[in-house]
């Protein structure tokens, strides 16, 4: 089941990526689903929570956006992800990172997610482009 649940996260992530659709990815997440990552040390609870946490906190945050997955490990009711995040920032500048996902999944929906990956690198490609521009 966890391997099918990692599918299918992939899949919506897909969706939201390239389309927006914000529902297909939130209704993955368990009503009491607990969703963070490195860089946010407010976590998000439920399915309002992933909802906030996937629209405002990741896809609004780009321009264009996609994620491509070098490894998936799914068993025992856990699947780690392994991604690379390529698009543009809200002014187009080109960004891209590296990273890995957790989930934590029960009776088939996501019980918690947890990605991690190098924030430094990420927050340094944004800022350094806001200053080549004078903001």
């Amino acid at each position: 089941m966890s391997e099918q649940v990692a599918k299918r996260f992939i899949e919506a992530l897909g969706m939201l990526e390239a389309g927006r659709d914000l529902e297909g990815i939130v209704e993955l997440f368990a009503a009491d689903a607990e969703v963070g990552n490195v860089v946010s040390p407010e976590k998000f609870s439920g399915r309002e929570g992933a909802r906030e946490f996937w629209g405002a906190k990741y896809r609004d945050t780009f321009g264009e956006v996609r994620s491509t997955f070098r490894n998936v490990f799914a068993a025992g009711g856990r699947a780690a992800l392994e991604w690379t995040t390529e698009g543009t920032a809200d002014d187009g500048a080109p960004v891209k990172y590296d990273g890995v996902s957790i989930l934590e999944i029960e009776g088939g929906e996501i019980k918690r997610f947890c990605a991690y990956f190098d924030a430094g690198s990420l927050g340094r490609q944004l800022t350094d482009r806001a200053r080549a521009q004078g903001r």
